[in-house]
C-alpha cells in the first residue's frame, strides 16, 4: 500500500498532480505506448491478490450503467488508433515489451464523475485498451482526497489541491464522512475498472510500468520443487519478482506458479529474494501457513543458505557489517557500528575457486559483463545468512572487494576502489555537517550502478525450518550449466 510521502517523491513526475489543469500539460507528449498483456485472470479470488490487503474498491460504489462502454469495447477489440477520438496508435503486443521504457507516472483529480477507465483514458489521452490492462496489471492508485503535493509542485497545481481540498468542500463529500484527511489520502489499487470514480478523487497512473519477460520464458511446472496443503516451494527464476512490484502485480511468481498448478486462489508472498536472485522461495496456499511463516523468520528459525560467486576470494567465516536504514538501493555499508544502522552478519562456510563460466552460458542467462578485468578464475561460496536484509550478500561481497558475478550494482564501486586504492568510500563519516554528511552519502551512492535486468551469480539454494524437518533444495545454479 502505497502512502501519500512515496506518491509526492521528487523522482516520480514533473506532473503531480493533474495533467489537464493547464493547457501546457495537456499539450505535453505522450511518450511511447507499451505493449500490456491481459491474459487471463486467476478466477474470482484474485482481487485479493489486487488489493494487498486494501479496500476492494473506489468510494463510489456505483457500477457503470452504460453496457457499452470503452471496457467492454476494449474486452473485445484490438484496434490501431481512433482518430475520432484522438487516440494514439496502440498496437497491443503480447505477451510483453522486450526492453521496460523510463518510468511514466501521472497524476490525476477526478473533476467530472464518470467510469474509472473512460475517464484515464480521455484525462491522458490513452486507448481504452492500454489503460484495461493498466488497471489489470495494478498500476493505477486512487485515494478519496488528493495527497498533499511536494514542494516541486507549481502554483497552479497547489492551487488546485487547495480547492478540492477545502473543509467547505469536503464536507459535502458523504463517501469520506467518518475519515479523517489523513486516511481518506491514503492510496489504494483500482481492481474493476468499470467503477465510478466520483468528482475530488485522485488517482496515480503508472503509465510504464517495469515489466518481466522472463515470465513467459519458463516452464513454471518445472519449477516446483514441493507442494503440500499449505505451501508451494518454487525455485524462482531469475530475472522475476517474487510476488510483483508497486505497478506490476500480473508478471510475477506468485502469479504465474498459481496458472502452473491450476489454483484457483493465487498463491501468497511470504518472504522475498531479489529479482535477479534465482532459487527457493515459500509461496503460501492458505493464509494461516502465510502468517505462520511470518512468525517463524521473526523467530529466525527458518535456516537460508546461499550460494555465490564471487569474482574475488572470500574469506571462511563470519563477516559483519551495518547497513544504512534507508530504503534506496545501492545499499549502503559500514564496518563500524553506526546508531540506527541494521546489524547485517553471514557466515562463509565455504570459498572453492572455480573456471570463469564459458561466453556462452553468460550469453544464455544474460550475465552483465561490468567490465571485471580478471576472468580466468571465479570463487563459489556457500554461505549461511544470520540475518536477512534486502541486497545483504550483495553489498556485503561488495564492501570487502569480492563482488558478485553480473552485478552492475555494486561492482562499479569496487572498480572505482581499485583504481584508487586511496578512495575512502566512508569519508562521508567525516563530516560533522548533517547535510554535507548526506551530500557525502549521495556521492558515494552516485559511484554505484544500475540494478541488473537478468541473473546475477547469487542463488538461494537451500531453506528449512522446524529443525530441518522442512527442507527443500534448489536446482544447479545458472553457472554450473554447460550451455
Amino acid at each position: 500500500m502505497a502512502t501519500s510521502t512515496v506518491i509526492f517523491a521528487p523522482m516520480l513526475s514533473n506532473s503531480l498532480l493533474l495533467p489537464i489543469w493547464g493547457s501546457r500539460c495537456c499539450r505535453r507528449a505522450l511518450m511511447a505506448s507499451i505493449a500490456l498483456t491481459s491474459s487471463s485472470s486467476i478466477a474470482s479470488n484474485k482481487k485479493n491478490h489486487h488489493q494487498n490487503g486494501a479496500e476492494s474498491c473506489l468510494a463510489s460504489r456505483k457500477k457503470a450503467s452504460v453496457p457499452h462502454s470503452s471496457i467492454m469495447k476494449a474486452a473485445t477489440v484490438v484496434s490501431d488508433s481512433s482518430s475520432a477520438h484522438g487516440f494514439i496508435k496502440y498496437n497491443r503486443l503480447l505477451p510483453c515489451l522486450l526492453h521496460n521504457q523510463l518510468p511514466r507516472i501521472e497524476h490525476l483529480v477526478v473533476l467530472e464523475e464518470q467510469v474509472v477507465l473512460d475517464y484515464i483514458s480521455k484525462a491522458l489521452n490513452l486507448p481504452p485498451l492500454f489503460v484495461a490492462d493498466l488497471i489489470h496489471f495494478g498500476a493505477v492508485y486512487y485515494a478519496l482526497v488528493c495527497p498533499k503535493p511536494p514542494p516541486s509542485a507549481t502554483p497552479e497545481q497547489i492551487q488546485i489541491y487547495k480547492e478540492v481540498t477545502k473543509p467547505s468542500v469536503l464536507q459535502k463529500r458523504s463517501s469520506i464522512k467518518g475519515k479523517t484527511v489523513r486516511e481518506a489520502q491514503k492510496t489504494f489499487r483500482v481492481t474493476d475498472a468499470t467503477q465510478v470514480v466520483e468528482v475530488g478523487t485522485y488517482l496515480r497512473v503508472h503509465v510504464h510500468p517495469k515489466r518481466f519477460p522472463r515470465c513467459y520464458e519458463i516452464d513454471w511446472k518445472s519449477r516446483i520443487i514441493a507442494v503440500t496443503d499449505t505451501y508451494v516451494v518454487l525455485d524462482k527464476p531469475a530475472a522475476t519478482s517474487v510476488g510483483g512490484t508497486t505497478d506490476n502485480i500480473e508478471e510475477c511468481c506468485a502469479t504465474f506458479a498459481s496458472r502452473a498448478l491450476g489454483f484457483d486462489t493465487p498463491l501468497r508472498t511470504t518472504h522475498q529474494i531479489d529479482n535477479c536472485t534465482e532459487g527457493c522461495v515459500v509461496l503460501a496456499i492458505t493464509k494461516e501457513f502465510c502468517s505462520k511463516f511470518h512468525r517463524l523468520i521473526r523467530e529466525k528459525q527458518v535456516k537460508k543458505i546461499y550460494r555465490a560467486l564471487a569474482v574475488a576470494p572470500v574469506p571462511v567465516g563470519i563477516i559483519t557489517h551495518y547497513m544504512r536504514p534507508v530504503n534506496v538501493a545501492p545499499r549502503l555499508v559500514s564496518e563500524d557500528c553506526i546508531g540506527g544502522w541494521h546489524l547485517c552478519q553471514l557466515e562463509v562456510l565455504e570459498c572453492k575457486e572455480v573456471p570463469w563460466p564459458a561466453d556462452e552460458v553468460m550469453k544464455t542467462y544474460k550475465i552483465e559483463d561490468c567490465g571485471w578485468s580478471s576472468k580466468e578464475k571465479a570463487y563459489e561460496c556457500k554461505i549461511n545468512l544470520l540475518t536477512g536484509k534486502t541486497h545483504q550478500i550483495r553489498a556485503q561481497f561488495a564492501a570487502i572487494g569480492a563482488p558478485i558475478m553480473g552485478d552492475s550494482m555494486y561492482i562499479p564501486s569496487v572498480m572505482a576502489k581499485m583504481a584508487n586504492p586511496s578512495f575512502n568510500p566512508q569519508r562521508w563519516m567525516e563530516h560533522t555537517s548533517e547535510d554535507d554528511k548526506m551530500a557525502a552519502i549521495e556521492n558515494w551512492i552516485a559511484q554505484h550502478g544500475k540494478e541488473p535486468n537478468a541473473a546475477i551469480g547469487l542463488q538461494a539454494s537451500h531453506i528449512s525450518w522446524h529443525d530441518g524437518k522442512c527442507s527443500y533444495k534448489a536446482g544447479n545454479p545458472w553457472w554450473r550449466s554447460t550451455h
